[in-house]
């Protein structure tokens, strides 16, 4: 058979063009691809061998170790190959950690002795020695398979007095504040970098788009708030998972010596200890400057008083110049970082007109929001794609009690703008309705912080406690917001603890979920029944009315359980441990507990009859 000379050109052409096509491919550069309003997983991206990662050090603008020379933080950068082969530019999501290095040993005697009378001071505890690991360039791994395959870079930093970091930890200090500042001040090509702690060598971020994001869970996520409170230019918007937003709300509540849970007699100068691991030469000075004036002379454990020293460490106080989008995340039985952390800056933000939008489940510590609405934030803010995330008519996604974490309902907002506050008032049959008592009853309780909570919840005894509890609801109840209480009461001694949870009962020995016992809970200090900032000893067969908010909450109440509004004084999970005796008494009318209820009084009626 005879092939002409045309079909032979017209084959040529035909490979001509397929070749080019394919090399066309070929030489396609990878860029970040997004579906539904998210950042998706390139595969160009997804090959940890091929990742780029280093090490560096940014010039901050303080100098906190005394050593005359302005403190440098330990950066780390992980990014794909083609923001080098390619000359791609990315946007970053950025995590900065005092914990990064390593932490304390928990020795006995470095917490504060808690077995000791109010107003009085406990003996000199231990300070323990930080011993520091980790190597270059790897400050951490946390978030690098998450959002490097969708088109991210990942930057780690150690903070000041930490790690491979210069400075002193401060615990809320501002330094905290100015150290991811700088990072990203450095990121947008604002601050000096160099290769070496010591060096004169300059590194450039030429691959940084000059838009940041933060995150991190605990302190790694009061970090993020830290930075945003500068303003820094760049910062687009935060994801705070859990966040210490005051570290007098973390550790004093109402005027009150208060312990977060897990952590008996630990103060700020115990986390100090717990995260020093920076250069052992610096640690002197540190030590003397940081721990053993300011917050020795500042933290003030006698009296539990709000003062300038925490005033200063309290992010509420500070957003003014706040820009970044905020995504808050917090769990309602968080104990530890209890959720009042997060709802108090949400609720500042919003008040600026920030974007602002909040997710809460019903578990513990930590806890993340679902990674689809932490990719959309991102994709919107640092990738600057229009997903919408920010005109959702829902800002509030709560997971309810059995729900998986990734599967919250929608909200309009948190509180449930449907809730109205319901008062409900004890009577001396152990009852609470919203008939307020009209006759001059009492209820007489002696403090003895042997009983747990929990064991005087379920005690059919009254000499340690006040229980006063709902009828048995006969329909779910929904709560959503802050309760309050108002407690009038008399002390035998000249300061005493004040304690209230509120509990469904009866009480579950088999829970599975912390939900099914407890509600919220709250602690205040009556001495400071004015004020926050000043007390007065309490004068035995006076009267003294303390008012004070509980941890907020929404939580859907079971028909068939009860609500019990209970009230003790020392709490031998969380506060300091005084000798029995102490007699309170109560006044019941004039004692209240306020219940945000979706749906209001009549919710409440329809659930009680």
């Amino acid at each position: 058979m005879t092939t002409s000379p045309k079909f032979i050109a017209t084959l040529i052409i035909a490979l001509s063009i397929s070749i080019a096509s394919c090399a066309q491919v070929a030489n396609k550069k990878a860029t970040p691809v997004f579906k539904d309003g998210e950042a998706q997983i390139v595969e160009a991206f997804n090959n940890p061998e091929k990742w780029l990662r280093h090490d560096l050090w940014v010039e901050t603008t303080f100098d906190t170790d005394g050593n005359g020379k302005p403190d440098r933080m330990h950066v780390s950068v992980t990014r794909p190959e083609q923001t080098e082969t390619e000359g791609l530019k990315l946007p970053i999501v950025y995590v900065t950690s005092p914990y990064f290095a390593g932490v304390a040993a928990d020795l006995p005697g470095v917490m504060w002795d808690v077995n000791i009378e109010l107003g009085e001071m406990a003996k000199e505890r231990v300070h323990p020695e930080v011993t520091r690991r980790g190597k270059r360039p790897i400050i951490s791994n946390s978030h690098i398979r998450k959002w490097v395959p969708r088109g991210y870079i990942v930057v780690h930093s150690s903070s000041p007095g930490t790690g491979l970091s210069d400075g002193a930890p401060t615990i809320g200090g501002e330094n905290e504040s100015l150290a991811p500042k700088t990072v990203i001040d450095w990121l947008c090509g604002r601050a000096k970098g160099y290769t070496e702690r010591e060096g004169n060598e300059e590194v450039k971020a030429y691959w940084s788009t000059g838009k940041v994001g933060m995150t991190g869970t605990s302190y790694n996520g009061t970090l993020p708030l830290a930075a945003a409170t500068t303003g820094v230019k760049g910062l687009e918007a935060i994801i705070p998972i859990a966040p210490n937003t005051s570290y007098y709300h973390y550790y004093r509540s109402n005027g009150l010596v208060r312990s977060p849970g897990g952590y008996l007699g630990e103060d700020i100068d115990v986390l100090y200890d717990f995260v020093h691991s920076g250069k052992e030469e610096n640690r002197p000075y540190n030590n003397e400057t940081v721990r053993d004036t300011e917050m020795k002379n500042g933290m003030d454990r006698a009296t539990g008083d709000y003062n300038d020293f925490w005033a200063g460490r309290d992010y509420l106080n500070q957003m003014d110049n706040m820009k970044a989008a905020l995504l808050m995340s917090h769990g309602f039985n968080d104990w530890n970082v209890m959720p009042e952390h997060s709802y108090r800056i949400y609720k500042a933000a919003k008040e600026k007109g920030l974007p602002a939008m909040i997710y809460y489940h019903q578990n513990g510590h930590g806890g993340p929001p679902p990674t689809s609405m932490m990719n959309k934030w991102f994709t919107k803010y640092l990738h600057g794609i229009d997903n919408g995330i920010e005109k959702v008519e829902n800002k509030a996604y709560i997971v309810r009690e059995y729900d998986n974490q990734q599967q919250p309902t929608a909200y309009k907002d948190y509180p449930n703008p449907d809730a109205k506050d319901v008062t409900l008032y004890p009577s001396v049959s152990g009852t609470m309705s919203t008939n307020q008592n009209k006759h001059l009853a009492s209820d007489t309780f002696t403090d003895n912080v042997k009983f747990s909570g929990a064991d005087l919840a379920k005690s059919e005894h009254k000499d340690h406690r006040l229980l006063y509890v709902s009828p048995i609801l006969t329909e779910d109840l929904h709560i959503s917001g802050v309760p309050k209480v108002s407690i009038t009461l008399s002390s035998s001694s000249k300061a005493a603890n004040l304690s209230v949870w509120l509990v469904s009962l009866p009480w579950d020995e088999d829970a599975k979920k912390i939900t099914e016992n407890i509600i919220t809970r709250g602690w205040a200090d009556p001495k400071n029944h004015k004020s926050i900032t000043d007390e007065e000893d309490l004068e035995p067969g006076k009267f003294y009315t303390v008012n004070f908010d509980l941890q907020p909450d929404d939580q859907i109440i079971k028909a068939g359980q009860q609500i019990g509004f209970m009230i003790f004084s020392s709490d031998k999970e969380f506060t300091l441990h005084p000798k029995a005796g102490t007699e309170l008494t109560i006044k019941l009318d004039k004692t209240s507990l306020t219940l945000p209820i979706v749906g209001g009084s009549a919710s409440y009626k329809n659930a009680t009859n």
